[in-house]
């Protein structure tokens, strides 16, 4: 299972990570592959190629605010493999968004 994601929030900070730290924490549980990408106040980082995003089974966009680069996932939106969901919902509970992702494949 190849999983891709990216986390932002309003201000770039908490939420944002804490998102990207309880989803690699998951996918490390479950033994999946994982690519977490970040906007917030320190810019983007880790910064999801177009190639691997081509290659993710389903991509969770834990996004409260608009981000740099969504035409990236546009294949996968359009085939139904994106999962739209709140940072906070990510950070309070991983493990069903992880199964609520992996319903789309």
């Amino acid at each position: 299972m190849k999983i891709v994601a990216v986390t932002a929030c309003p201000t770039g900070i908490a939420h944002t990570y804490m998102a990207q730290e309880a989803i690699e924490k998951e996918c490390e549980k479950r033994g999946y592959d994982y690519q977490v990408e970040t906007q917030g106040g320190m810019g983007i980082e880790n910064e999801l190629e177009q190639d691997t995003v081509d290659i993710a089974d389903v991509v969770i966009l834990a996004i409260a605010v608009e981000i740099e680069g969504a035409d990236r996932f546009e294949e996968k939106e359009e085939a139904g493999l994106v999962l739209n969901i709140d940072p906070g919902e990510v950070i309070k509970n991983p493990s069903k968004v992880l199964d609520e992702a992996i319903t789309l494949i």
